[in-house]
């Protein structure tokens, strides 16, 4: 694992094949316990190419000096995905109103 968070990587290689390429993160919280979520694509070795994006959300935890993965939440579908941003944007405007 990495020991800064700037260098936690999703990517995964098997055979020389980089079966996960991860394409962007964001970080959303850095300390001890940390949070990313990354676009990445899975290598389909039906097809010889990869496959659609899709998204993860992850956790990560800092011991002995380094990240370690602590939970994941991987989101199924860029569908499923615009919902989460549509509650979320709704709550968060919500919230600004009543404020």
């Amino acid at each position: 694992m990495a020991e800064n968070i700037d260098d936690i990587s999703i990517n995964y290689e098997e055979e020389g094949v980089l079966i996960v390429k991860e394409l962007d993160k964001v970080v959303l919280s850095r300390g001890a316990w940390t949070t990313i979520i990354f676009r990445y694509q899975q290598w389909d070795g039906k097809t010889n190419d990869y496959g659609p994006d899709r998204y993860t959300i992850r956790r990560y935890r800092k011991l002995r000096g380094t990240y370690q993965a602590q939970g994941k939440f991987n989101i199924s579908s860029r569908e499923q995905a615009q919902k989460i941003v549509e509650a979320l944007r709704a709550w968060i405007v919500d919230e600004g109103e009543s404020s």
